[in-house]
């Protein structure tokens, strides 16, 4: 069997489809078929069923997911490693918050691209609930996440740093000036990010706490999108501080003189706890922290 046989039954076992596998791949869709016909061959198993046009993982290939993706993992790293050049070279898989990106982020990756030219990021936004697992499974290298302090046993934390979350309104907001507490989140709309965001829980369950029933307005993942609404009068956001830095200095936000409880959030990065920390790794880890003071 060969790496490409491997990452192919993935992709397909990603995608569902033969052909969407190989339009993804850049392979004729008789490329993948043969590919996966000769890893079948050699493990003496179906891989998959093949029920009219649906294909569905067998027993065995469900079997073998694991172990491919393993597999994958250990062909990025001996590319990431084993090289007689000084430098890394390969590809590094890396999940990070979104939140990351407007600010601190495009600067982080141009200053790693300056030291580590033969490594080639690849991004892929997360979620805090499922990270671990992509770790786990080695469909990522490391985390760079935006949330509350995470405790995991499969995860090994390379860096912590303590951010803030803020109240963002437009300029001319009544609330602008004043000493701002739960009890006056009670009568404005309020601009959340999305059901599956650890920020939004941690500011309901406060204002539940509290006795305060909120009146969201909207809830998006898209913080440009809270931003904008908050801009033009629409309502209050509730977001990381390191998204707004624009719209404070063009004037377009202000921040709340917040006087409520605590919203305790931290940059982190994690790696699985058996996760060699490579070159590339350590280096990426090493500008984060530099940059990030």
């Amino acid at each position: 069997m060969t790496i490409t046989q491997l990452s192919t039954f993935l992709k397909i076992t990603e995608l569902g489809s033969f052909s969407a596998a190989a339009n993804s791949l850049g392979y004729a869709q008789s490329t993948v078929t043969t590919q996966i016909k000769l890893l079948e061959e050699e493990l003496d198993c179906q891989l998959f069923d093949r029920l009219g046009k649906t294909i569905v993982l067998t027993s065995q290939g469900e079997k073998l997911v694991s172990y491919a993706e393993k597999m994958l993992q250990l062909e990025r790293e001996i590319r990431l490693e084993v090289s007689d050049e000084e430098e890394p070279t390969g590809i590094l898989k890396l999940g990070v918050s979104e939140s990351f990106c407007y600010d601190r982020l495009p600067e982080i990756l141009m200053k790693y691209k300056e030291t580590s030219p033969g490594i080639e990021i690849r991004l892929v936004f997360i979620k805090h609930d499922t990270f671990p697992d992509m770790l786990q499974k080695g469909e990522l290298d490391l985390v760079y996440t935006l949330n509350p302090y995470i405790e995991d046993d499969r995860l090994t934390m390379l860096y912590k740093r303590k951010e803030s979350l803020g109240f963002y309104a437009a300029k001319d907001h009544p609330l602008i000036g004043k000493r701002i507490t739960e009890e006056d989140l009670g009568s404005v709309p309020l601009l959340l990010t999305g059901h599956d965001c650890s920020f939004r829980k941690m500011l309901l369950d406060n204002l539940s706490g509290c006795g305060i029933s909120p009146s969201v307005l909207i809830e998006t993942s898209s913080k440009e999108i809270l931003k904008k609404f908050a801009a033009n009068g629409l309502g209050i956001a509730f977001i990381p501080d390191m998204t707004a830095v624009r719209e404070v200095e063009n004037g377009s936000l202000q921040r709340l003189n917040w006087k409520g409880n605590k919203f305790p959030i931290y940059s982190q990065i994690f790696v699985h706890k058996d996760k060699h920390i490579s070159k590339a790794i350590s280096g990426l880890v090493d500008i984060i922290k530099e940059k990030s003071k």
